[in-house]
């Protein structure tokens, strides 16, 4: 089993940046790719993005791309995500999640493991 903590959200003004964190313990492994989906109130879950075990591969969802970077520092078992040039839209629950694969999959069913989730609020 892999154990997911996220931290990190809060609320924000549009324009503002956020950095979030997901740190993860247990049986961790080489293969795991990381990522990050969202879910905001009434909506289904969204794939943010995510990233190889390498740090080689990197893949954004559309909504994200250029204000969004993903990182992982495999030595703390954590993986980062700055999020700048903030809106509104971006207001979800944050999800941190590991897949037992060594490949990108940006299907929520592709995920083997989820932390708690972390809320970020971007206010107008």
């Amino acid at each position: 089993q892999v154990q997911l903590v996220e931290s990190g959200g809060g609320l924000v003004q549009t324009g503002g940046s956020l950095r979030l964190s997901c740190t993860a313990s247990g049986r961790t492994s080489s293969r795991y790719v990381m990522g990050w989906f969202r879910q905001a109130p009434g909506q289904e879950r969204e794939f943010v993005t995510a990233i190889t075990w390498s740090s080689k591969n990197t893949y954004y969802g559309d909504s994200v791309k250029g204000r969004f970077t993903i990182s992982r520092d495999n030595a703390k078992n954590t993986m980062y995500l700055q999020m700048n040039s903030l809106k509104p839209e971006d207001t979800a629950v944050y999800y941190c999640a590991a897949r037992d694969r060594p490949w990108i999959d940006t299907s929520v069913n592709a995920y083997d493991y989820w932390g708690q989730g972390t809320q970020v609020t971007v206010s107008s």
